[in-house]
This record gives C-alpha cells, structure tokens and sequence, in this order.
C-alpha cells in the first residue's frame, strides 16, 4: 500500500464514531489524556505501545495489529522522503 491510513483515523471512524462516543468519553475509558487522544484521531501523533495496549484491553483489537497499523505508516513515510544511501553489509567482509 503507497500510503496507508493514519491508525488514528480508523479508531476516529470505526470505534469511537461507530461506539456513539465522544472523544473525551473514550479518553476517560482508555485512562488517557483528553488531548492525547484528540492528537492521535486527528492524525497529529503515532498511535504508542501504551495506547495500543490499553486498546487491547480495552476490547478494541489487539496492540501487536495497531502497532502493525502504525509501523506500515511509518515505513511508508520513510519511503516517501528517499531511502538513505548504505552500503551493503556482506561487502565488508573480508
């Protein structure tokens, strides 16, 4: 995929809207910042380990397919701004 969906703007549509709830709400139920939240839904910041397990706990997945949203996200970012030039590993060996 060239440029996977931002993993905060699956839990924006598919939990909490679909849940009827508000962010606040879903904050206060996950044991999170009000703010925090709002950053991540609004594709401001990554989805975090700590999130993404109190997600899981909270029903809504699991945290190894968040991180898995999140990761294919910022792989894909890296790929847009250009691969840094290396030098292959097994050509140093002497």
């Amino acid at each position: 995929m060239k440029n996977p969906v931002h993993p905060g703007a699956i839990l924006r549509e598919d939990v909490i809207r679909e849940l009827g709830l508000s962010v606040a709400e879903t904050a206060k139920r996950l044991g999170v910042s009000r703010v925090t939240l709002s950053r991540v839904v609004n594709e401001h910041s990554s989805i975090s380990a700590n999130l993404a397990l109190r997600l899981e706990a909270a029903g809504v997945g699991t945290a190894r397919a968040w991180l898995a949203l999140q990761t294919a996200r910022d792989i894909a970012a890296e790929r847009a701004g250009g691969l840094p030039k290396v030098t292959p590993l097994d050509t140093l060996a002497s």
